[in-house]
């Protein structure tokens, strides 16, 4: 790739700002700086996209992930890609649309489709692809081009914080089969898909927004387990792979493997063949910046390890911006990050932003989602009996990458009466006396995760009519003296429908 034109032949040297002489502030090389602008895929707060945001697309700037509060509705999304693309035509707009339980569009309300774990439940892979697909279309029509989906992390981890439903499940064949045809369903649509997070965070028990997670493994049972998604979606031409902040100490030491050449290069480029573009995670999370000392540490050694998007996260100013590409263009000046991996990074991310392909003229269904859900729940024992239930919903916290998003059976039920509690914060006789005399429906997520709800569960079995609608990863645990137990395997808007069409009880 040629150099940018701002670049000036001979020696390149940071030069002093006029007036400053003798001063020890320095000045970033215009065009080491575009460089490494060319590499950040950055955020910014509010609807509309501030003037700054706009400017440093014009210098440069390889483009920005759009977050739920950047979101209102279609419409203004439209409108603000539509903004960003004045500012830069070829500009890279990515975001976070899973389906399931993270969703960026559909923020506000719950997402319209299921998630992995559900769709690996189904098993039909033609309806993965067409679910994707849909999603695909949504994104192309609002001017997004690059979806930071599918999880394609094998969850062998019962209580993995992070991933659980947005896995496809636990068996690599299954996960991998679903992941492939999730790309090529997004790809279909035009838009990018971007397979996550390699070499496979589904082992881990711990989220690497927080900290650095450890997957303690030998590097052949990573091969065996962990990495068969990431060759099915290089074989169906992903066109991104978004790496891990974990580590895997038999082959990255100490260090996260976004920071590890042995992963990037010796094993994704060099053994998997994969040529498109590695998209780092969020740079702000713990898991990486931490690790590295601060974001422009962790930025430059990401760029050293292979990774070419290095996505800065979602709580981003202009100021981290500039600390990320002055920490990348003074590693360039002084010859401690090469120049030439550096242009082989931009000219990655230039063919991914140039990258189109033609919308398949499929009819879509608007029902296809919640048809999709509805087939993906299971119910172990009868519902005879809870044909006029009282509904308790466990109230349960979120992860940083889902975010706030409703979820639950309550904006489908027909009137029928209901209370939002948290487990340890009543009790079994509480609950029955609020029924009076009618049996009780307990929806939770992850509950086998928390023991104030497990036993708040058994307690009311053992006692009452009870049914279990778990919304969360599906775990061995059961109550013992459960009527039934409804596993939806996430949610979603569709999901939580699906449910409530299930016992019967849809407005």
């Amino acid at each position: 790739m040629a150099r940018p034109d701002t670049l000036a032949e001979g020696p390149i040297t940071m030069s002093a700002p006029p007036g400053a002489e003798g001063e020890d502030t320095v000045s970033t090389d215009p065009g080491l700086r575009r460089l490494a602008l060319r590499t950040l895929l950055a955020a910014f707060p509010g609807h509309t996209a501030p003037g700054w945001a706009e400017q440093l697309l014009g210098e440069g700037l390889a483009g920005y992930t759009l977050f739920g509060f950047n979101i209102a509705d279609t419409a203004q999304v439209a409108t603000l890609t539509a903004q960003l693309r004045a500012a830069r035509r070829d500009a890279i707009i990515a975001i976070d649309e899973e389906g399931g339980d993270v969703t960026r569009l559909a923020h506000r309300t719950g997402s319209p489709y299921p998630g992995n774990a559900a769709l690996g439940a189904i098993g039909d892979l033609d309806l993965t692809r067409r679910v994707y697909h849909a999603i695909g279309r949504e994104l192309a029509d609002v001017g997004i081009n690059l979806d930071l989906a599918p999880t394609v992390d094998v969850n062998t981890a019962t209580d993995n914080p992070v991933i659980g439903t947005r896995s496809f499940g636990a068996d690599p064949v299954r996960v991998a089969a679903h992941a492939a045809a999730a790309v090529v369903g997004l790809q279909q649509a035009g838009v990018a898909a971007c397979a996550k997070h390699f070499p496979g965070h589904g082992a881990t028990v711990a989220d690497s927004h927080l900290e650095l997670p450890t997957v303690d493994v030998t590097p052949q049972l990573l091969r065996d387990r962990e990495l068969p998604p990431f060759a099915a979606v290089i074989a169906a031409g992903t066109k991104a792979i978004m790496t891990a902040h974990i580590r895997v100490p038999a082959i990255t030491g100490d260090d996260p493997a976004t920071f590890t050449e042995a992963l990037l290069v010796d094993v994704l480029r060099g053994e998997y063949g994969f040529t498109g573009t590695v998209v780092t995670d969020a740079l702000e999370m713990k898991g990486a910046s931490r690790s590295a000392g601060g974001i422009g540490p962790a930025a430059v050694r990401a760029l050293r390890a292979g990774a070419d998007l290095l996505c800065l996260g979602a709580d981003i100013e202009l100021e981290i911006v500039e600390e990320a590409a002055a920490a990348i263009a003074g590693a360039l000046a002084d010859g401690s990050l090469s120049l030439a991996r550096v242009e082989q990074a931009v000219a990655r991310n230039e063919a991914l932003a140039a990258w189109t392909h033609g919308i398949e003229d499929v009819e879509l269904s608007p029902r296809l989602g919640y048809d999709a859900a509805r087939r993906a729940v299971s119910v172990e024992g009868s519902l005879s009996g809870f044909e006029h239930p009282f509904v308790v919903q466990l109230r349960a916290g979120h992860t940083i990458a889902e975010g706030a998003v409703p979820w639950g059976l309550s904006p489908h039920l027909d009137g029928t009466p209901q209370l939002a509690v948290a487990a340890d914060e009543t009790s079994a006789n509480a609950l029955i006396d609020a029924a009076a005399g009618r049996p009780i429906v307990l929806v939770g997520r992850h509950t086998h995760r928390n023991a104030a709800a497990r036993s708040l569960a058994e307690q009311l079995a053992a006692v009452h009519p009870l049914a279990v609608v778990e919304m969360g990863w599906p775990a061995g645990w059961r109550p013992n003296g459960v009527k039934a137990f409804v596993t939806t395997y996430g949610a979603s808007h569709a999901n939580g429908r699906a449910a409530a069409e299930v016992l019967g009880l849809v407005a």
